[in-house]
């Protein structure tokens, strides 16, 4: 029920308050389908922090936030440096919007699976058009007005009357019809409800329960209530939580004993099958004592001969030897002999091949009990990473261009118009170099800075080889490469996507290449 029209209705008139007068300092996202942004004046800060994920869509207030150096993304930079000037709240809808002194506004769409986040700013019109979206693939959030957002519904009495109840407040969820219901079947004494019910949810108080599985939050006490404010802002960062304790930490940790237990049930799979062949190499054929056998008896050895049965001092019986024949008896006795340092070595391989997995599948289950026994979300993605646990810690924020290394520095490049426009836009920093095929289109290329460590000639080079390949001069056979600082990429007001003006450059003429060794 956190993203009821009625919630978000009292959350954002008090974002109004909270609001007002704040700058935009700050808009990252470091994790999948998360962003924060910051807003700040000389006295205090206020965070929103949106999760945007399909399955639990909800908004909380940090009092802090920590952005981290690497995998975290700067973006709607357009909108930084604006002042919130109003908060907007639409009729019957589960949105809202921020307004900012610069004339563009943010639009909080909460509608689930379909949530997202859109800049919207002033056209030559002067209507406010979606800029940029936070979730790129809902490309129809493109087509989104403000001015047709509100909806006026007729929730008179008589509307009521001739239309029902859900057609006339289609903004009341379940909980809140099956809450009219209980009042019975008779028109009047639902509308008598109603009436109640509108006038509660104007100043309501806010519970949160849990099951262990599952976290609700509501506006109506509940046996297994853990929490119960007046206060919407406290109510969604504790909702928070508690849903971060549950939901995220109980799937997470899932997942990992899931991959735990997968890689145990390899590990002894692989022991398994490794004791059964060490098992045959110590009991096959004694490649040594045959070579002795041979050797004590190179006069018994015939010419050419592909077999022969010999006396087996070691266990006092007749043994058939196998031979090349076209060596000599003593060469044969050397072939065994050497057939037995190698069956040693690959006995000791075994060994301790064996003894690793053994500890590996010891630190396996020392892990799943550890694991077993956190209770908090922290916990156990501090604990993975200090045990290098990958794989199953939050998912990067996925990047809409490809990112390769070459001698330590990371190196981006576009893949088409738009991602050209979203990587020199939105994702690359002033610092970082940038680079583009001269005279032709082409992918924009970005080596990343990195601090105190100038951008060494043949990483450039590589770079621009990879430029030339991803632009229309790749099947030349040289190819200038302009590169700059970022700082020196503009694009021009009103230009197509991806395309930029360089105000410095410098050229290279490099060979095209797709791959480069890094």
């Amino acid at each position: 029920m956190y993203n009821n029209y009625y919630v978000l209705k009292l959350l954002s008139s008090e974002l109004a308050k909270q609001l007002q007068g704040l700058e935009l300092v700050t808009c990252f996202s470091q994790v999948k389908d998360e962003l924060v942004m910051g807003f700040a004046s000389n006295q205090r800060q206020f965070y929103i922090h949106a999760n945007l994920n399909p399955e639990a869509c909800y908004l909380n207030f940090p009092e802090e936030v920590s952005r981290a150096r690497q995998n975290s993304i700067a973006l709607f930079r357009s909108a930084l440096g604006g002042k919130v000037e109003k908060v907007r709240q639409y009729v019957n809808e589960r949105c809202f919007s921020i307004h900012l002194s610069n004339g563009g506004a943010f639009l909080f769409k909460m509608y689930g699976q379909r949530s997202n986040i859109i800049w919207l700013e002033r056209d030559e019109k002067g209507t406010l058009v979606p800029q940029e979206l936070f979730h790129n693939k809902q490309e129809k959030d493109r087509l989104l007005r403000l001015e047709t957002l509100d909806r006026f519904i007729d929730q008179s009495y008589q509307a009521f009357l001739a239309n029902g109840l859900q057609a006339t407040f289609p903004t009341f969820d379940r909980h809140l019809i099956e809450k009219i219901q209980q009042a019975g079947n008779s028109p009047q004494a639902q509308w008598q409800a109603i009436e109640q019910l509108l006038n509660y949810l104007q100043q309501p108080e806010f519970y949160i329960s849990t099951d262990g599985k599952q976290v609700h939050f509501s506006v109506f006490p509940s046996e297994k209530d853990v929490y119960h404010s007046k206060d919407i802002i406290a109510a969604l960062n504790e909702f928070h939580y508690i849903f971060s304790r549950v939901y995220y930490f109980e799937r997470e940790k899932l997942e990992v004993l899931r991959e735990l237990e997968k890689r145990s049930r390899q590990t002894e799979r692989y022991i398994k099958q490794a004791q059964e062949r060490l098992q045959e190499l110590e009991t096959q054929n004694r490649y040594e004592e045959i070579a002795h056998i041979l050797m004590a008896n190179l006069h018994a050895i015939p010419e050419r001969a592909t077999s022969v049965t010999l006396y087996d001092f070691y266990r006092n019986q007749p043994i058939e030897i196998k031979l090349n024949e076209s060596l000599s008896g003593q060469k044969n006795a050397e072939v065994y002999y050497h057939k037995a340092k190698n069956q040693k070595i690959a006995i000791e391989k075994h060994r301790q091949a064996i003894a690793t997995k053994q500890r590996e599948l010891e630190k396996i289950h020392h892990h799943i009990q550890a694991i077993n026994q956190l209770t908090r979300l922290k916990e156990l993605r501090r604990y993975l990473k200090e045990e290098g646990l990958t794989g199953k810690t939050p998912q990067e924020v996925e990047l809409p261009f490809r990112r390769i290394q070459i001698e330590g520095f990371e190196v981006w490049i576009g893949k088409n118009a738009r991602s050209n426009e979203l990587l020199t836009q939105q994702y690359a920093y002033k610092e970082d170099l940038w680079l583009h095929a001269r005279d032709t289109n082409g992918s924009h290329v970005i080596i990343k800075y990195k601090p105190g460590k100038p951008f060494p000639p043949q990483v450039i080079e590589k770079a621009a080889q990879i430029a030339a390949w991803h632009s229309r001069r790749r099947h030349e056979t040289l190819c200038p490469v302009i590169y700059t600082p970022k700082k020196y990429v503009r694009k021009p007001k009103g230009a197509p996507e991806g395309t930029v003006v360089v105000e410095r450059e410098e050229v290279i003429l490099v060979e095209p290449a797709a791959e480069v060794s890094s």
